[in-house]
């Protein structure tokens, strides 16, 4: 599906550790993409793997109103520790909306709605990503096999139809606070995400 993949790379240390920086150029939407690497992926054994999608607010300003931050972080750390895996840094801010329809998003939510039903009131999907270039990402890569840092099942159906064979989930939660736990329960109890601990769902009226 992409061929002649741009990309470029580097060596990066960080406080998480030393890692390669790879750069992808997505076709078509000229959306550039980026993997932190470390270790061997030649083995073709599962490599603990992270679909971290952009979030501004959270990976950059700090926002406590999601985990997004907060993921990022514990993602790199299980990462350097394990000796081997990969992060992969994806352009799909709010959940593929982008930034000005998720301050749009967030404006709703001061009024009220969900993070789910703010997406709705404006006419978007709950959830616009995409993960085929990620799993093109991985193959340029080398991984075909992953261990998958998430709460998302869509994340590992999504990946599995496009080719990657997800041996298991490893849970990433983190980042749980007084501001983003309702977000966080409707991730749970509406978008099917997989929490440990979350409040149990209000009951319909």
């Amino acid at each position: 599906m992409y061929q002649d993949i741009e990309q470029a790379l580097c060596r990066l240390t960080t406080a998480h550790g030393d890692f390669r920086l790879y750069g992808f150029k997505e076709p078509g939407t000229g959306l550039e993409h980026a993997a932190l690497c470390c270790g061997d992926f030649s083995d073709g054994s599962p490599v603990l793997v992270r679909l971290h999608s952009e979030c501004l607010t959270g990976d950059t300003f700090g926002s406590c109103h999601c985990d997004c931050g907060p993921q990022l972080r514990g993602a790199l750390e299980a990462i350097a520790k394990e000796g081997r895996g990969a992060l992969l840094y994806l352009r799909q801010e709010g959940r593929g909306i982008g930034l000005l329809n998720k301050i749009r998003a967030y404006a709703l939510q001061e009024k009220g709605a969900d993070t789910l039903d703010a997406n709705r009131l404006l006419g978007l999907p709950a959830d616009a990503r995409d993960y085929g270039f990620a799993a093109a990402m991985l193959g340029e890569l080398g991984i075909s096999s992953v261990r998958l840092l998430t709460n998302n099942p869509h994340k590992m159906d999504s990946l599995s139809k496009h080719g990657i064979h997800v041996e298991d989930r490893v849970p990433l939660q983190v980042g749980r606070n007084r501001r983003n736990g309702a977000y966080l329960d409707t991730k749970a109890h509406r978008m099917g995400h997989l929490f440990d601990i979350l409040r149990e769902a209000p009951a319909d009226d």
